[in-house]
Parts: C-alpha cells; structure tokens; sequence
C-alpha cells in the first residue's frame, strides 16, 4: 500500500492541481454515490440526529449507513422522514448480534422504516470469539440471513481486525466465515482499514472475496497504523477500487472511528478526497 502522487494532491484539497500535474483520463470512474457511517459522528447524533444528518447533507454525502449513536433508541419515522427532507438514503444499518437473535421482528420494522435493503452485523463481542463459540454463531449467520431474505432484506457481515488475527486451531474466523456461511445469503461489508491492520493485503482479500461483496467501509491509515480521514494516509483507494474484485461493491461508507471533534472537518475531508478520486 502506497500513497500515490494523485492522493496526495486529493488528500490536501489540491483538486484543481490534478489536470495540471496530469490527473486522471476523462473516462476513468468516479464514485456517484458518498456514504458515510454514522458511528463517525456517534457523539454529535446523539445529541442532535436531525442537525447531524443536515450537516451530513451539506457537506455533500447522498447515503448513511446507521450504527451507533443510539439510534435504535430513536423515531425512526422522524429519522426517515428527516432524511426523504434531505434527500438523504440508508441502504444499510448496523444490527447488533443480540439483537437479531432476540428482538428479530423489532429489528426489522427498524430496518425497513428507515428505508434500508440490507442488515449488517457490525461485531461480535469477545466471548464468541473462542473457537467452539465461533462455530456455535456461524449457523446463526446463515438462519439470520434466511430470515431477512424472506421478508426483503439482505444481510451482510462488517470485519474488524480480529477475525482475521485470530486463529484457533490455525484457522483463521474470517477463513471459518467464509466456509462455513452460506455465500448467496451472507455477504461481506469489508473494512478495508481493519482488514489492512490485520496485516492483509487488501487488493488481494478484495479479489478473493468478489463476488461476495456488499460495501466498503473506507477509512485511512496513517504510517504508524492510526485511523485517519481519507486522503491523509498510505492506503491507495483509487488501486482498489479499480479492482476487478470491487466491480460488484454497491456502497462506499466514510468511516472513522477515531474522527476528532468536532468532527465535521474530518468527514468534510474524507468526502471532498473521494469526491475528486478518479480510478
């Protein structure tokens, strides 16, 4: 993973230098739609969902992705209602485990009245993360999966870094995942800066899974292996998102887990380097 000359220039604002150091071919792709995580601005949410989302509408993102903030504690017609406003949409939400094992119907009224197609698992706690208990939740991934399918909803798995760190019996549970899920039903969110933590190559984990997957979550890292806003780190998104392997990802999530206050400026940053990002 490299920092190319082009992200360079598109990390620090420098847009209009691109045509003149020689930026990228007229033909080259360009993302048309800038999702952004909610978790990023969990705190700001929190206290203000409807001035965060205007804000996220300013600053030019068209998707949201919910997860954390306490948003599954909130109106969600007043959310929805708020986002048609900006015209803002939310493919996907993020589902604890717990809470699709023990509340299913509630999380799918959540879902669907906030007008997401997909349900993502976006962690898995550390008790299940033995090798007997790891085994035990796999089966629950696919019977999930066979559930939302039935009433409209895909479903989809976010990594961190452990599932690939971690190795019980020399497997890892991101390669156990991959086995033992059902890949028409259970697709991939893939963390391009976590699984980079882990010590994947990502351009090579993206070929690898293809066809399975959802989204991006599209954070950056800087050298010493800190988050950062895209553009102001080492990964070089253009390289991946031209991928063959990227060909079928339907959303790209700014995400940062890390983003500091006020953290509008952080997010404003990773928009405008994606928005200028040509591959």
């Amino acid at each position: 993973m490299i920092l190319t000359r082009r992200n360079l220039l598109v990390g620090t604002g420098a847009v209009a230098a691109l045509a003149v150091v020689g930026g990228a071919p007229a033909s080259a792709a360009q993302l048309k739609a800038i999702g952004l995580q909610l978790y990023t601005v969990r705190e700001l949410f929190q206290k203000n969902p409807v001035g965060t989302l205007e804000s996220v509408a300013r600053i030019g993102y068209r998707e949201v992705e919910f997860g954390g903030g306490g948003y599954d504690g909130m109106d969600h017609a007043m959310l929805r209602k708020t986002m048609d406003r900006l015209g803002l949409k939310a493919p996907s939400a993020h589902i604890s485990y717990e809470a699709l094992l023990q509340r299913f119907d509630q999380s799918v009224t959540m879902a669907k009245t906030l007008g997401a197609t997909t349900v993502v698992l976006p962690y898995m706690t550390a008790e299940h993360r033995t090798e007997q208990a790891w085994q035990a939740a796999l089966p629950n991934f696919n019977r999930i999966a066979a559930d939302l399918k039935k009433v409209g909803l895909g479903f989809a798995y976010h990594n961190h870094d452990f599932e690939f760190t971690t190795k019980p019996g020399g497997v890892s549970l991101y390669d156990r995942l991959l086995k033992e899920t059902d890949p028409a039903l259970v697709k991939l969110e893939l963390d391009l800066y976590w699984a980079a933590h882990a010590g994947e190559d990502p351009k090579t984990l993206i070929d690898r899974l293809s066809q399975r997957l959802y989204a991006y979550h599209v954070k950056d890292m800087r050298a010493d292996r800190s988050m950062t806003a895209v553009g102001q780190g080492t990964i070089d998104f253009a390289a991946l998102f031209k991928a063959k392997g990227s060909a079928g990802v339907q959303h790209f999530y700014v995400e940062n887990d890390e983003a500091p206050a006020p953290y509008l400026p952080d997010i404003t940053t990773s928009f405008r380097t994606l928005r200028a990002l040509r591959f």
